[in-house]
């Protein structure tokens, strides 16, 4: 018996900045959130599969404008700008505005597996339009976070987006379970 093909998948790596990570609130179990982005990277890396890291920009003068350091990619965050595909956003969706969407599809993607921050913003957005777009996605469990708001923790927030995205919006997968077929 031919077990099915898996699907050509890529990593979508959202706004791992300096600015989001080491702000004034720290993000919930951020050390092991970056380890578990960055063993990802690697598999992908080892696979040959593509990897896509958003970067949110702001207007010129706030806090994440294009040149501002708090808008720049952790510099412990695996991504290669060499290698992978790192491009600009200005609202929660990375696919509003970024053309994501045509270079998933000419790279023949099938399947998007997400990580980044933050949860409860560009991570939850960008997984409900992954879908309306036709991408299935996989939302890796322990490799998002985000930071407590005024009226939630974060870890509550996390475990909620969990709930929330799992089967209606996302598989949900750990780390430890999250694959990449050789390309």
């Amino acid at each position: 018996m031919t077990l099915p093909a898996l699907p050509r998948r890529a990593l979508l790596v959202i706004d791992m900045q300096q600015g989001l990570f080491n702000g004034a609130r720290r993000p919930y179990r951020g050390d092991e959130v970056l380890a578990n982005i960055n063993a990802l990277i690697a598999r992908a890396h080892a696979a040959g599969v593509p990897v896509f890291a958003a970067r949110h920009v702001g207007p010129a003068g706030s806090p994440l404008a294009r040149d501002s350091p708090l808008s720049q990619l952790l510099p412990e965050l695996a991504v290669d700008p060499a290698r992978d595909t790192v491009f600009e956003k200005t609202r929660p969706s990375c696919f509003f505005g970024t053309g994501l969407a045509e270079r998933l599809a000419g790279a023949g993607i099938e399947e998007l597996v997400i990580v980044g921050m933050k949860t409860d913003y560009c991570l939850d957005t960008t997984c409900r339009a992954a879908r309306d777009l036709g991408f299935p996605a996989v939302l890796v469990a322990d490799a998002h976070t985000t930071t407590d708001s005024p009226v939630l923790a974060a870890n509550t927030i996390i475990e909620h987006h969990n709930s929330t995205l799992g089967g209606a919006f996302v598989t949900l997968v750990g780390s430890a379970d999250c694959t990449f077929v050789t390309a």
